[in-house]
């Protein structure tokens, strides 16, 4: 499929199309979003969107957790 096609079947321009080719983080995710749908990959964005995949997200969740949790009995 052209860059021409697929930018006229997503509603959006030539250079956007470009940009999401490239990755740039200023596209908004609608964009991709269409963009996927357009190519039929749709089905995937439920899996780019899965928390349990975000290993690195995980991992600073797990950093903000509090080191030591105190019972009631133990802060008296």
């Amino acid at each position: 499929m052209t860059i021409a096609l697929l930018a006229e079947r997503a509603f959006v321009g030539r250079n956007t199309i470009t940009r999401v080719e490239r990755g740039d983080p200023g596209v908004a995710v609608g964009i991709y979003a269409t963009v996927l749908f357009v190519l039929g990959l749709a089905d995937r964005l439920g899996a780019l969107a899965d928390p349990t995949t975000d290993h690195v997200g995980q991992t600073l969740a797990e950093e903000q957790l509090p080191k030591r949790v105190r019972t009631k009995a133990e802060a008296r």
